[in-house]
């Protein structure tokens, strides 16, 4: 299976320099509306192909895909909801302006040994991590068809999307902070059977899937298109 890594528009939050976290009612700002209803037409040819769209429960992301979902919808693609794709619990830390977090010891912690980082009535990043990549990797067996493909979209929070990233890439988690995650921005995975494919980090444009995922790495690097795919690969 293949998923479609979507962190959630622009909000309100992103703009106010707080740190909002869980809180609820953060919704999409005017740019984050804008780039909410661009999703469809950046997916191009993939949305016709999406077996679910996954969410965290939260306003922003609910407010990201749903014209994403009107798009789908004379398919009857599920929406799906996830409580471990949530934003990370930060505890005391959450509504507290960044300018005032930046001097706390934690944030040193945070940027330089995150693995490390539990914040005050909160979670762990390490907790956060286990959550997201469990869910990530369980959605993607349980949407697989029948042959074991498909596509589909998980739309979830920044610190949570560079988690699934760092496993998928193989990083250790304290490299994760290397990981940059835009706003609206598409990230691409292939769950091969072997080990993950990572396809695209951070895409603020258009999305480019190849013609047939890889099963395994082409000896030498990939040919730009001209590699002979395994047999049976796809997406269907």
């Amino acid at each position: 299976m293949t998923v479609i890594l979507l962190r959630h528009g622009r909000s309100t939050a992103n703009t106010s320099g707080v740190l909002a976290g869980r809180t609820p009612g953060i919704a999409l700002d005017d740019l984050g509306l804008s780039q909410a209803g661009q999703l469809p037409g950046r997916l191009g040819g993939a949305v016709d192909q999406l077996s679910a769209v996954v969410r965290s429960p939260l306003q922003r992301c609910a407010e990201t895909v749903a014209p994403l979902l009107s798009a789908v919808a004379a398919r009857d693609v599920p929406e799906l909801i996830v409580d471990d794709l949530a934003e990370v619990d930060y505890g005391e830390w959450t509504n507290r302006p960044l300018r005032e977090l930046v001097h706390e010891p934690l944030w040193k912690t945070v940027q330089e040994h995150p693995s490390a980082a539990v914040f005050p009535g909160g979670e762990g990043i390490s907790d956060v991590s286990r959550r997201a990549v469990a869910a990530i990797r369980r959605l993607d067996r349980e949407l697989a068809g029948p042959d074991g493909r498909g596509l589909w979209v998980a739309c979830t929070h920044g610190d949570v999307l560079k988690s699934v990233l760092a496993d998928a890439l193989g990083m250790h988690l304290d490299a994760f902070q290397r990981i940059i995650v835009d706003p609206a921005s598409i990230s691409v995975v292939h769950y091969a059977a072997s080990r993950p494919h990572v396809h695209t980090v951070n895409n603020p444009g258009e999305l480019r899937l190849p013609a047939a995922p890889a099963q395994a790495a082409a000896v030498g690097g990939a040919t730009g298109g001209q590699d002979t795919p395994p047999a049976g690969a796809g997406y269907r």
